[in-house]
């Protein structure tokens, strides 16, 4: 099962993450997700674990929990979607849409 962790502290390390949820069983990955301009944590991340039952407890035990002096919240994580509207409100990449620059353009009373 693969669990969403949300409101981790931005020091807090991926094996400290890991370890956290090894208490309630076998750990395949821990990942904290990281800006890509500055490498830094983002504040949340995702911990798969390979037996449902583990990771059911996991969530009961971890949501809520103290993690390096800040409570977390734990979900199953949900498939992610993908395609073009997956990406921010224009559907196009980085959520900018680009206005037609002609005059009047967006009353389209053809006055150019």
């Amino acid at each position: 099962m693969n669990i969403y962790v949300s409101n981790i502290p931005y020091q807090t390390s991926e094996d400290e993450l890991r370890d956290a949820f090894a208490a309630f069983g076998n750990v395949s990955s821990a990942r904290i997700i990281k800006d890509k301009m500055t490498g830094k944590s983002r504040g949340f991340g995702f911990v798969e674990m390979g037996n449902d039952d583990e990771a059911r407890s996991a969530l009961e035990g971890m949501n809520g929990a103290e993690l390096t002096g800040r409570k977390v919240n734990a979900r199953e994580a949900r498939p992610r979607e993908e395609g073009p509207g997956n990406r921010g409100p224009g559907g196009g990449g980085d959520g900018y849409q680009q206005r037609d620059s002609r005059p009047n353009a967006s009353t389209n009373r053809g006055t150019y």
